[in-house]
């Protein structure tokens, strides 16, 4: 039988979180799969996936936000198969940003203007969709440093748009 992985926390800080990654068996492992999980709102979770060479691993992930519950999940890659997923869980330091206060205004049948307060030096994601599983689940997105946006849309579609 494959054991998990065991992933340890190093140290986190407001915007990133360095763990180790090792197996506790003589498998011989060929890599690592880790998958970072996090949720800004209750209607969009984030992913950022990470493919690690190597049998021991130190990993930092950067550009993430203060005061955020984050979830790294792993699984090894051995000689002999995949091993079992193995999770931890770890929240941010620091003051969580405030939300954004946006609005989104027509320019015509197909483009939509959103603009939104909030501090400068930080990327931004736009989110939209026609509905809210749709926002959930699968939704359009940019990622802009600037306050405003102009995003294309179908025509005769009311959307739904979160930043």
């Amino acid at each position: 039988v494959i054991p998990p992985p065991v992933i340890h926390i190093e140290s986190y800080s407001e915007d990133s979180i360095s763990f180790s990654l090792k197996m506790t068996t003589n498998i011989k492992v060929s890599g690592y799969v880790v998958n970072i999980y996090w949720t800004f709102d209750t209607h969009r979770q984030e992913k950022r996936t990470l493919v690690i060479e190597g049998e021991k691993s130190v990993q930092k992930v950067a550009n993430l936000t203060a005061h955020t519950p984050y979830e790294i999940s792993a699984w090894a890659k051995t000689e002999l198969g995949d091993s079992p997923l193995s999770f931890v869980h770890v929240v941010t330091s620091g003051t969580r940003p405030v939300s954004p206060s946006l609005k989104a205004k027509a320019i015509n049948q197909t483009a939509v203007e959103c603009s939104w307060t909030g501090p400068r030096n930080v990327v931004y994601g736009i989110f939209y969709a026609t509905s809210f599983l749709e926002l959930y689940r699968s939704p359009h997105n940019s990622t802009t440093s600037a306050h405003n946006i102009t995003v294309l849309v179908q025509r005769d579609e009311q959307y739904l748009f979160l930043v």
